[in-house]
């Protein structure tokens, strides 16, 4: 059995590891477009902000590839996949067959649309090159911007502030983490960042780059001339899926998995941040580009191509990150259309630096934003993926010393 994955980050590890659990002799070939040993993703903002040597990423050993007799085809992108004559093809050319395949090849930085994205000092923060890339760009450079506010760009701004350096963060929409929380923890969030030394710029937007040969000036779509001797564009990813053949492999933003997460080809999977697996808070497909999620996806994905039949039970988002003085939790569909159906009851407490806000859906939680006080977020989880009827009154819930425990019961 020739078992090829493609991605070697922590879906497509999990998954070698979940097969050569079941099967000591099968095929195992892994692609992947980094020669880096195999490395935490989430690590490389500490690397970036000095609290971790860039030795201390990998994740598994040197000889990982030998102890688990894993075929390493590393250095090269996968190009495209022959569904009919079984293959992956190689950017090289170079034709891998397979009985059985796995699509974990994660996400790439989501694009901007600006000029001058070709001078240097200009990176994301997605990949072990980026972060050593940046730390080299440090020698020299006083001031820096960066690009988006969600959990990347504030990683980088923090990094970058660490560092000593002073930074502007333009966020296009109207306050921090918008994707996570709502306008009132956002708000919350925005005042502690300010609080703490970071520029911050709300509904802006970079419009070009300028410098000779080296970025120097970020110029705004309102004109405003921002020097900087380092740029990092923090706006998000986009499931790594340009090499997969749309009329063969059912794909939306991600590709479609059932809940084995096979693809709509049979003896084809997919997991990590490329798979569109079922959210179980929303109730819909989702893609949640997760570390955890990806470590579960990949394990299950490669039982399930070793033969043994293990269902998975959807994804779920999930964050906790200290932003200076606040601790922040957001778990589930914390932040619903409105109108939708959903049930939103919150505390008053912003301006005591503590703020509660839960979304229910008929009589079950899901989801749920909380700024200091969340030492319960593990419970609130549990409720959500139990999808456990909630039997007390809403407004009980958001009370400082309400003990979520007692709705596990």
């Amino acid at each position: 059995m020739k078992h090829v994955i493609i991605g070697n980050g922590i879906a497509g590890v999990t998954a070698s590891e979940a097969i050569r659990m079941l099967n000591g002799t099968a095929d195992i070939t892994m692609i992947g477009d980094e020669i880096f040993p195999p490395y935490s993703r989430p690590m490389i903002s500490h690397v970036l902000d000095g609290s971790q040597p860039h030795d201390k990423l990998p994740i598994r050993s040197e000889h990982f590839y030998d102890d688990l007799k894993i075929t390493p085809l590393l250095g090269q992108r996968a190009r495209g996949i022959d569904v009919d004559n079984r293959q992956v093809e190689l950017a090289d050319g170079t034709r891998v067959d397979f009985d059985r395949l796995l699509i974990a090849a994660g996400a790439d930085p989501r694009p901007t649309q600006a000029e001058g994205l070709d001078l240097k000092n200009i990176f994301y923060l997605r990949t072990q090159d980026h972060v050593k890339q940046q730390t080299t760009a440090l020698a020299g450079a006083r001031r820096a911007v960066v690009l988006g506010g969600g959990l990347v760009g504030f990683k980088a701004a923090y990094g970058l502030l660490k560092r000593g350096l002073s930074v502007t963060m333009l966020i296009t929409s109207g306050y921090p983490l918008s994707m996570q929380v709502d306008a009132t923890a956002g708000r919350m969030i925005l005042n502690e960042l300010v609080c703490h030394g970071l520029k911050v710029e709300v509904g802006v937007s970079v419009r070009a780059f300028e410098g000779n040969g080296t970025v120097r000036v970020a110029v705004t779509d309102t004109g405003t001339r921002l020097p900087c001797e380092i740029v990092i564009i923090g706006k998000g990813v986009l499931p790594a899926r340009d090499f997969i053949p749309k009329d063969k492999i059912d794909a939306d933003l991600g590709v479609l998995v059932d809940d084995h997460l096979q693809t709509s080809v049979p003896g084809i999977y997919a997991a990590g941040d490329v798979a569109e697996s079922v959210d179980i808070a929303r109730d819909c497909r989702w893609v949640n580009a997760l570390w955890p999620e990806a470590a579960g996806q990949g394990r299950v994905a490669g039982l399930n191509m070793a033969g043994r039949p293990v269902a998975y039970p959807g994804s779920l988002s999930r964050n906790v990150m200290r932003v200076f003085g606040l601790d922040v939790l957001t778990v589930g569909n914390a932040d619903p259309i409105e109108d939708a159906g959903y049930r939103v009851v919150r505390s008053s407490g912003a301006d005591r630096h503590f703020y509660r806000r839960l979304v229910l859906k008929e009589d079950r939680l899901v989801g749920a934003v909380m700024i200091n006080g969340i030492e319960q977020g593990g419970v609130l989880r549990a409720l959500i993926e139990n999808r456990t009827p909630i039997r007390l009154p809403p407004e009980t819930l958001i009370a400082p010393g309400f003990n979520f425990g007692q709705l596990l019961y």
